[in-house]
């Protein structure tokens, strides 16, 4: 089955950078939706960052458009969120999430859908 492990949260102050990082067991296929979600407590869950693993748009949350950046290293079925600009409204659990999909629909509400990871606290003080 697969696994994801996520890690790299912690707590900075506004301004702040972090950069998560999520390394996937073994190879999925060519076939996946995968990226960042979080979960703030007493929020619903959202999609933060969503890519297709055959390549394509990244999709970004609007919030977090020109803070986070999503990149991954195929060759170690590794993904990256660079987070920078970081604020309070950030702090939350953050997951990693990798869902099979067809005909490559991938985005910010399919990455949830799939695997996850157990999650990283990202912690962000005024």
């Amino acid at each position: 089955e697969m696994q994801l492990v996520e890690s790299g949260g912690g707590s900075v102050e506004a301004g702040g950078s972090l950069r998560l990082s999520c390394v996937m067991s073994a190879y999925f296929g060519s076939r996946y939706c995968w990226g960042w979600f979080r979960q703030v407590v007493g929020k619903e869950r959202e999609g933060v960052a969503a890519v297709y693993s055959g390549g394509g748009t990244t999709h970004y949350l609007e919030s977090v458009k020109g803070r986070f950046t999503m990149s991954r290293d195929n060759a170690k079925r590794t993904l990256y969120l660079q987070m920078d600009g970081l604020k309070p409204e950030d702090t939350g659990m953050y997951y990693c999430g990798a869902a099979v999909v067809s005909g490559g629909y991938c985005d910010l509400s399919v990455v949830d859908q799939g695997y996850r990871g157990q999650g990283t606290q990202v912690t962000v003080s005024a």
